[in-house]
């Protein structure tokens, strides 16, 4: 009898390897057993994780544990590490856990394009370990150039678009030291690429010897906040031509006046779709104009125009300087198929947007981060694996991080003054003018191409 008793303590204790006051829910004993696979329901055994380590726990719509049963169950807790007993749960599932504000934590189905920032910090330190000099470097640059190419599939892309389309412009109207202009150009048949051209005031530039060459441009692929016609967008873009910059925008494949032609925006064909209309529009804006400062191209976007705006800049080695904007991580890729559809991330045998920026190298480049986005990690990760690389050039002050730790995921007003600066310095732009209480926010209706 005392043996029966002891054996059936030990299996208890070994069911139960909790310390006071941190017990599991109440279950049939019998039931855990080797045959059964000492399987529970799911949810009981989440409400027992988190009355041991003391945390909540929010599923995404997405995730039901209803009627579902764990193997192993208890064997997957460890009593040491809650984030470990989290990955032996989810990844049974294909789910995957965020930890939020204090102790709430989220489980939500595996996202291929979001990861852990420790695997980030591995992806990087893995990534640094293929080159230690110049020459590795740009060995592995051209790896990735030709990978992303093939991967995005943009050449067969660029073959079906519309060759030399003739595009349709509005009237030029004048601000108060800067024009808009709108652009509708035929991207495929049928699919056009709208926009509007932001160019300065000539009037007031020139005689001035910093753009004797002509104006600098800049390409600026949108976010999803939600269309282009957004007050903040127009105060960068126009403030940026009142500095002496001719500045670029379009629509979203979907959004916008993109919408009535191509429906559903979360599609892989948006990814190369949008890359493609960055490179047209920078084709038509160096081949139809006399103004521009062919030394002086850049790309600037925020969120996923971030993405975009790395894309660009490694695709076409016209652009001279980059901008991503809350954006680059080295353990998020971009949610949106616009931005992570194609797998351009397996490039090279695996990548990351921080090594996919550092392409541009040793041209200058911006990071602005924030501490309310994936981008919180880029003063610790992202930012010092771009320096070392920048090191490899002797260029280590031409990669710049403004970061924002008290901000969140926008284009505010600090992370356009960082931008503003940026753009000072490398494009010789006109401090004097930088004034965003000069810009006039025009109502949509006013940023549509006409005629179409």
């Amino acid at each position: 009898m005392k043996t029966r008793f002891y054996r059936a303590v030990g299996v208890f204790l070994l069911l139960f390897p909790f310390l006071p006051g941190q017990h599991l829910s109440s279950f049939h004993l019998s039931a855990q057993t080797y045959e059964t696979q000492y399987r529970r329901p799911v949810s009981r055994v989440m409400e027992d994780v988190a009355r041991r380590f003391n945390v909540r726990f929010k599923f995404d719509a997405n995730v039901d544990t209803a009627g579902v049963t764990l193997t192993y169950a208890d064997f997957r807790i460890r009593p040491y590490s809650l984030e470990q007993t989290l990955d032996n749960i989810c990844k049974h599932f294909d789910w995957n856990w965020w930890k939020q504000s204090g102790n709430l934590y989220k489980i939500k189905r595996y996202e291929y394009a979001r990861r852990h920032e420790d695997e980030g910090r591995q992806l990087l330190r893995y990534l640094s370990s293929l080159y230690s000099n110049e020459q590795q470097w740009e060995q592995r640059r051209a790896l990735l150039r030709q990978d992303v190419r093939r991967l995005l599939a943009i050449d067969a892309f660029l073959d079906s678009c519309v060759p030399s389309p003739r595009p349709l412009l509005s009237a030029v109207r004048r601000h108060d030291g800067y024009t808009t202009q709108n652009i509708c150009l035929e991207l495929t048949p049928g699919q056009h690429v709208f926009g509007t051209i932001y160019s300065p005031d000539t009037r007031r530039y020139r005689r001035d010897p910093r753009f004797r060459s002509g104006f600098p441009l800049i390409i600026c692929p949108d976010g999803h906040w939600p269309s282009r016609y957004r007050a903040d967008e127009q105060q960068r873009l126009a403030t940026l031509a009142r500095m002496g910059a001719i500045c670029v925008d379009f629509d979203l494949y979907g959004y916008g006046q993109s919408a009535a032609e191509v429906g559903d925006h979360h599609t892989p064909r948006a990814h190369v779709f949008q890359a493609a209309c960055g490179l047209r529009l920078l084709d038509y804006m160096l081949s139809a104009r006399n103004d521009i400062d062919t030394t002086r191209v850049a790309a600037c976007g925020g969120s996923g125009g971030g993405t975009h705006t790395v894309l660009l800049s490694l695709l076409d080695s016209r652009i001279t300087a980059s901008a991503p904007v809350v954006h680059v991580a080295s353990h998020f890729d971009g949610g949106c198929p616009c931005e992570s559809g194609m797998p351009v991330q397996l490039a090279g045998g695996g990548t990351c947007e921080a090594e996919l920026a550092a392409v541009i190298a040793p041209r200058p480049l911006l990071l602005v981060s924030d501490g309310g986005d994936w981008t919180s990690t880029t003063p610790q990760l992202e930012y010092p694996f771009l320096q070392r690389i920048y090191g490899f050039y002797g260029a280590g002050e031409r990669v710049r991080n403004v970061h924002l730790p008290d901000e969140g995921h926008d284009f505010g007003p600090n992370k356009r003054q960082a931008v503003y600066q940026f753009f000072i310095d490398i494009f010789q732009l006109d401090p004097s003018q930088l004034d965003e209480s000069r810009v006039t926010i025009l109502p949509e209706e006013q940023l549509r191409s006409k005629g179409m």
